[in-house]
C-alpha cells in the first residue's frame, strides 16, 4: 500500500478504513469477532489508518477497534473523535454537542481505555460546539498533546473561520469532511483551498457516497432497520433513480480501466491532491479488497477532464444528510 502524509508529518496508508459501519448507522452491528477479523484483514492488506469515534455506538466501535488493533498497536494510526454530549459513565446521549475542555479531558480518558492504548494518534473534534470558543477547544487538545495522550489534532465538518482559529492555537493535522463525486461542497466553499494553504491533510468520509457510488444500490434497494439512508433525502427512491446518472459515469470510466465504479470513485479522490486520504468503510472482505485496489488505479489528466465535464451536467438530487444532522455541521 502506498502512503501519504497528513498535515505536519502523520504518515498513513493512501486509503484508510472507516470503521463506523461495523457498529452504527447502517443497520444492525456486525458481530464482534467478524468486525475484529475485518479490521485485522485491512492491516494485512496494507491499511494503517483506522477511523472511529466515541459516538459510534456510543463507545462500541472504539471497543471493537481497540480489540482488533491491540496486537499491532505500534504499527497503526488510530483516529477517533470527541464532541457529542455523551454521558461518560453510561454512554447515554444527552443530545447536542459538548466540547468544554473538562469534558474533552474526561472523554479522552475513556477513549484510551476502550482503545487499549496510552495515546491517540489523531484526535478530531467531531462537530464544532458553538458554545465553546474554538481557541479553548484547540487549547485543551494542545494540553493533551503536551501530556503525550494525543499526537495530532483534527477537525470535522468545520468552517473556514473555525479551522483558522483552531490552527492558530494548535496546528491542525487533518480535516474530515464528507467529499466524493456527488458531494463536493468542500470545493465550492474553499475548505480544500484552505487546507492546502495551511498544510492540513484532508480525510474524506463517505467517499463512496454511503455506498451509492459502488453501483450496488438502485431505486428498488431496501435498507435495514436503523440504516440512516432510509431517512436521508438523497436516498429516497426518486432521488436514487435520478442520481443513477453519476453511477453510469463511473461505470463508463471503470470499463476503460478494467476497474469497478467504486475504484474509480476512490481513485478520483486520490488524484485530486496528494494529501487526501479517503476512508471507505465496509463489512465485507471482498469489498475491502476492491476498495483498496483503487490505490493502483491511475486516472489520466484526460480521464479527470472527462469526468469533470460529465459530472458538471449531473444535478444530484437530495440533501446529503437529514436536516437534523446537517444542522450540527459548522456551515
Amino acid at each position: 500500500m502506498k502512503t501519504r502524509t497528513l498535515g505536519n508529518g502523520l504518515e498513513v496508508s493512501a486509503l484508510g478504513l472507516g470503521c463506523m459501519g461495523l457498529s452504527a448507522a447502517y443497520g444492525p452491528a456486525t458481530e464482534t469477532a467478524q468486525a475484529v477479523a475485518l479490521i485485522r484483514d485491512a492491516f494485512d492488506l496494507g491499511v494503517t489508518l483506522f477511523d472511529t469515534a466515541e459516538a459510534y455506538g456510543p463507545f462500541v466501535n472504539e471497543t471493537v477497534v481497540g480489540e482488533a488493533l491491540a496486537p499491532i498497536r505500534d504499527r497503526v494510526v488510530i483516529a477517533t473523535k470527541f464532541g457529542f454530549d455523551i454521558d461518560q459513565a453510561t454512554g447515554a446521549r444527552n443530545g447536542g454537542v459538548n466540547s468544554r475542555p473538562e469534558h474533552i479531558v474526561a472523554v479522552v480518558e475513556g477513549m484510551l481505555k476502550r482503545l487499549r492504548t496510552d495515546h491517540i494518534d489523531l484526535l478530531y473534534q467531531h462537530r464544532v460546539d458553538p458554545a465553546v470558543p474554538m481557541e479553548e477547544v484547540a487549547g485543551a487538545v494542545k494540553d493533551l498533546i503536551e501530556a503525550g495522550k494525543v499526537l495530532h489534532f483534527g477537525l470535522s465538518e468545520a468552517s473556514l473561520d473555525s479551522i483558522r482559529r483552531a490552527h492558530a492555537v494548535q496546528p491542525v493535522t487533518a480535516l474530515q469532511n464528507e467529499y466524493s463525486l456527488w458531494t463536493r461542497d468542500v470545493e465550492a466553499n474553499s475548505v480544500l483551498d484552505l487546507c492546502e494553504d495551511l498544510g492540513i491533510g484532508f480525510v474524506p468520509f463517505s467517499p463512496l457516497g454511503a455506498g451509492f457510488l459502488t453501483g450496488k444500490i438502485d431505486a428498488e434497494t431496501a435498507f435495514a432497520p436503523g440504516d440512516f439512508r432510509s431517512i436521508s433525502p438523497r436516498f429516497t427512491a426518486e432521488a436514487r433513480a435520478a442520481n443513477t446518472a453519476m453511477v453510469e459515469l463511473l461505470k463508463a470510466t471503470a470499463e476503460s480501466h478494467g476497474a469497478t465504479p467504486a475504484q474509480i470513485a476512490l481513485a478520483w479522490l486520490l488524484a485530486k491532491k496528494p494529501w487526501i486520504v479517503p476512508i471507505p468503510g465496509t463489512t465485507k472482505l471482498h469489498r475491502l479488497k476492491e476498495n483498496l485496489g483503487a490505490a493502483e488505479v491511475e486516472l489520466t489528466a484526460g480521464d479527470l477532464t472527462a469526468i469533470a465535464a460529465a459530472a458538471a451536467k449531473i444535478d444530484i438530487q437530495g440533501a446529503r444528510l437529514p436536516e437534523a444532522v446537517l444542522a450540527m455541521t459548522n456551515r
